[in-house]
């Protein structure tokens, strides 16, 4: 239940190309402590409850727990979330040996695109796609449960 990942900016989209999946999702938070996070995310027919703990002083890893959980269920949980929601497209592009995970924000986070690729350890290496650029890997401000409260549209 560890989840080990790398997180970049991209600097064109040139993965769109590359995209073999393209899924919106909206996702709002239960509670975005520093020590935890409990998110609901509903994408089409699916709904997910995730629970995040404080990362690694790195930012590469972090406790995760997710379940799968009732789209009615999640939309009535959504209403007692913390002020603020995320909506993004996210892509899927396999490159090497790895899947990347490239979210695309909406509304008050528009303009702003990160990729994550999962890892097995924290040393292994991956081959970087040429679309990927700067790793903000652990920089808090690009957590999704922190740009709700200060949105990406706010930082210019």
């Amino acid at each position: 239940m560890i989840e080990i990942e790398r997180k970049f900016l991209v600097k064109s989209n040139d993965y769109k190309r590359e995209s073999k999946k393209k899924t919106l999702f909206v996702q709002a938070y239960l509670n975005t402590h520093l020590e935890r996070t409990i998110r609901i995310r509903i994408s089409g027919d699916t709904a997910l409850m995730t629970i995040k703990g404080k990362s690694s002083e790195n930012g590469l890893s972090r406790f995760e727990w997710e379940k799968e959980i009732d789209v009615v269920d999640a939309r009535e949980l959504l209403k007692i979330c913390e002020p603020g929601k995320i909506e993004k497209y996210r892509y899927e592009v396999d490159h090497g040996n790895h899947t990347y995970e490239i979210d695309e924000f909406l509304e008050d986070n528009q303009g702003l695109v990160l990729a994550e690729v999962e890892l097995q350890d924290e040393n292994e290496t991956f081959i970087k796609p040429s679309w990927l650029g700067t790793e903000v890997t652990g920089s808090l401000e690009y957590y999704n449960s922190n740009l709700i409260n200060k949105p990406y549209k706010n930082w210019k």
